[in-house]
């Protein structure tokens, strides 16, 4: 899987998925963008996204228990980090795809891969 997090600005195109006030400290939001499940977090006060698609079974994985930034998927147990996409623990040995989030005049905006690049 993919850290989108790490590429060029120019190559992601940024989709408001909700406001600032629609998300509160601590709390997820679980929606599709481009077809994408996704999962974004509100914690202390920063924001992330990952793909709801555990790594081991493609399940969804974000209506798991929380933990600081630590997300355990609800069927077989692995975690994995909600700021990188990182895998923590088996049964899963790969990544998720974790996305850039930015804020713009109190929208949450996900940074999505564009496909013509």
């Amino acid at each position: 899987m993919f850290n989108y997090q790490n590429v060029p600005e120019d190559q992601v195109e940024y989709l408001a998925v909700a406001q600032v006030e629609d998300l509160d400290d601590g709390q997820r939001l679980l929606l599709e963008v481009d077809g994408r499940p996704l999962a974004v977090f509100r914690i202390a006060g920063q924001y992330f996204a990952i793909a709801d698609v555990c790594s081991h079974d493609d399940g969804p994985v974000a209506e798991g228990p929380l933990a600081g930034f630590e997300i355990e998927c609800p069927r077989h147990g692995s975690h994995f980090d909600i700021r990188t996409g990182k895998v923590l623990s088996l049964p899963a040995a790969a990544d998720i795809p974790a996305y850039p989030v930015r804020i713009v005049d109190g929208e949450i905006q996900v940074g999505i891969p564009r496909e013509d690049v």
